[in-house]
């Protein structure tokens, strides 16, 4: 009989310890799942609604409030310039629309800088800076680097004509560095993948430099030279001269010979002096 009681005293302090280190065992692992869910939650990016569109948009289109949609945005990456609302970005009344300034993909963030304010359509003057203004170049294949100009680009302008009917030969010079291209034809859209030759660039400079590059163009024949993206670039400050325009050379002066008079003798002057019957000259000082 003692010996039944001991075998089930040693099995039952067996099972009891068994149990607890069942019991410790799963301690342990729901404390690793509570700190993993910690760092988890830690690790959760907040997020802010804001308005992006529905569909994809190209340069141009018009953006109504059924092209708009709601979706979620990392609050610590959101943009400058998105709107939350559709009073934010319609707050002149759902009737007036915007443009788009650029292509926008479908779920894209609605940015201020990619489209107009309410009520206007896009157009080239959202592309000028302050102080700029756009002056439109006649083109050919020969003239803009075939079809491999986009607005955005850089080009280095060369005039070719007879700098002052010299000798009735044509030069060519550079008369503008690094200057950008805003438009191609009637088109300012960046992305438009388009392989015609254009007839028509469009720049943008100073005041100074449209009234430059329309003597130019006037009195000669205008070329570009596309800037490299990579290039080192000289870009001169918004209002100030980009253009400048070969000056004609200057013609010599002659001065004619002109004969040099000699020196004056010294006047020498004198007077009579009587010495008894004898009349004798004396050299004396010249006198006004």
């Amino acid at each position: 009989m003692r010996s039944v009681f001991s075998l089930v005293l040693v099995l039952g302090m067996a099972l009891a310890g068994f149990a607890v280190y069942m019991v410790k065992g799963y301690v342990a692992d729901t404390e690793s799942a509570l700190i993993a869910e910690r760092e988890r939650a830690a690790q959760v990016v907040e997020t802010i609604d804001v308005l992006a569109v529905s569909k994809a948009l190209a340069f141009g289109d018009t953006l109504t409030a059924e092209d708009v949609t709601t979706v979620k945005y990392a609050k610590d990456f959101l943009p400058e310039g998105t709107f939350a609302t559709m009073e934010e970005l319609f707050p002149e009344g759902l009737d007036q629309s915007r443009s788009v300034l650029r292509p926008m993909e479908v779920n894209e963030v609605v940015l201020a800088t990619n489209v107009t304010p309410q009520g206007q359509i896009a157009s080239i003057t959202q592309q000028l800076r302050p102080m700029m203004r756009a002056f439109t170049i006649g083109v050919d294949g020969s003239t803009a680097v075939s079809s491999f100009l986009r607005p955005g680009n850089r080009v280095d302008i060369y005039w070719t004509g007879n700098v002052g009917q010299k000798n009735n030969q044509d030069e060519t010079h550079l008369i503008g560095s690094s200057i950008e291209l805003i438009a191609i034809d009637q088109s300012t859209d960046r992305n438009k993948i388009d392989t015609a030759i254009p007839s028509t660039v469009t720049v943008q400079v100073s005041v100074d430099d449209v009234a430059r590059l329309a003597q130019a163009q006037a009195e000669g024949k205008l070329s570009l030279s596309l800037v490299g993206s990579d290039s080192a670039v000289n870009v001169v400050a918004d209002g100030e001269q980009a253009i400048t325009l070969p000056e004609p050379p200057v013609a010599p002066v002659i001065v004619a010979d002109v004969p040099v008079a000699a020196p004056a003798a010294p006047q020498s002057c004198y007077t009579t002096v009587r010495r008894g019957t004898e009349k004798v000259q004396m050299e004396i000082a010249c006198t006004n």
